[in-house]
């Protein structure tokens, strides 16, 4: 018995040690895993103009890294470039794939533009206010005119380095407009929106006159075919951005008004209709913009053919107040930073850096550079005699810009 027991041992203790053997040496192939990379996944050389996006689609598997001399520029899987500068730049990416890593080398070359650039706006592409006293003023309504119409208006008021202005209306109204080359996304403020806020001279209410914050959205050209279509929007995070005063995803629509019907006066001089235009908000929110005894025009843009149409943003809690506790003096204060019309144009304030853009999920995002704008009026409210709270843009131009 003493033997047959000893030799089941043996068996059993050789078994183990083969079947230990055996998975070791099956780690050590898996680990080993041979990996082939493509000889070639990279240009020898990539052209661009300055202050226009570059992307370079390697289509290869694993982590990459990608650097310039030995400072790491991306680990993304595809490279968006800008560069401000006409120079050469050396370019390494580095692949990593299952333990294994292969570096290929390229370099980016950037040449002067044939046709020299505009620091300011190049192109408006939509134009679509909310209702508003200074719709079908700025810019003007003639009857007959399309939207078609009122977007060229848009154009010839805000293109250019002559630029003149025009009114957003109340929550929503928003114009978007382009470059005819990328903004950098470099150290400090990138660009600077032009409207007509001001502030008043007393100390004691610094920052405070008249602002009427505008949400900035920006957006880069990847598919490069010079319109904000299938690129992504993102909304530039200003100080208010991340508050619980803040309201994401707020809807309201607008009704076009009975211009006929007989209008309901209010107890003030200036009221000649509070029940004018009517709207409604996604919390179960209505009420009217009034029509005041200051503009006798349609509020409605009447170059729209529909009965009704709805605007969605980011709604910023109520920015003005009356000072006067009468009803005869109203003022906004300006928020710390992020918006349009919020700050002097003359001052560093309305100054925007594409650092504070945020995606969908309100995640900061490292844009290289941006092609596109954005604006729309960020609070509903009524002032008082002043009207709704109305953004007003008046131009745009890059502040790195040689």
């Amino acid at each position: 018995m003493e033997r047959k027991t000893i030799q089941i041992i043996k068996t059993v203790l050789f078994s183990s040690i083969v079947l230990a053997v055996t998975a070791c040496k099956s780690d050590t192939e898996e680990v080993a895993e041979e990996v082939t990379f493509p000889a070639e996944v990279l240009k020898e050389a990539y052209t661009i103009d300055r202050l226009k996006l570059l992307n370079i689609n390697p289509k290869i598997e694993g982590q990459l890294t990608w650097s310039i001399n030995d400072s790491i520029i991306s680990d993304h899987l595809q490279l968006d470039f800008v560069s401000a500068y006409i120079k050469t730049y050396p370019l390494t990416l580095k692949v990593e794939l299952k333990g294994a890593v292969k570096t290929y080398q390229s370099k980016i070359i950037v040449n002067k533009e044939q046709t020299p650039y505009s620091k300011y706006i190049a192109n408006v592409f939509e134009f679509r206010p909310a209702a508003g006293q200074f719709i079908n003023e700025v810019p003007e309504y003639v009857t007959g005119n399309t939207e078609a119409n009122m977007l060229q208006k848009a154009k010839e008021s805000l293109v250019g380095g002559n630029s003149t202005m025009i009114t957003l209306g109340g929550f929503g109204g928003y114009v978007s407009f382009g470059f005819d080359h990328t903004i950098p996304n470099l150290e400090g403020r990138d660009f600077k929106i032009l409207g007509n806020a001001f502030w008043g001279n007393n100390s004691s209410t610094a920052r405070t006159g008249s602002c009427e914050p505008g949400i900035i959205m920006v957006g880069y050209d990847k598919n490069k075919n010079g319109k904000p279509d299938e690129d992504e929007w993102y909304e530039i995070a200003g100080s208010e951005y991340f508050k619980n005063s803040t309201t994401k995803n707020y809807n309201i629509t607008y009704f076009k008004p009975n211009e006929n019907k007989p209008p309901v006066p209010g107890s003030e001089f200036w009221q000649t209709d509070v029940e004018y235009i009517k709207w409604q908000d996604n919390f179960g929110n209505s009420g009217f913009k009034t029509k005041n005894t200051f503009h006798a025009q349609s509020y409605y843009p009447l170059w729209l053919q529909t009965a009704s149409y709805s605007l969605t943003g980011t709604r910023l809690k109520d920015n003005f107040y009356d000072q006067s506790g009468t009803g005869t003096y109203w003022v906004g204060t300006s928020y710390d930073y992020g918006y349009a019309d919020n700050a002097p144009n003359n001052d560093e304030a309305s100054n925007i850096d594409i650092s504070w853009a945020v995606d969908q999920n309100g995640k900061y995002v490292k844009l290289p550079g941006i092609d596109f704008i954005k604006v729309y009026t960020g609070v509903n409210q009524e002032a008082g005699w002043l009207g709704e709270i109305s953004t007003e843009v008046a131009g745009a131009y890059d502040l790195h810009f040689n």
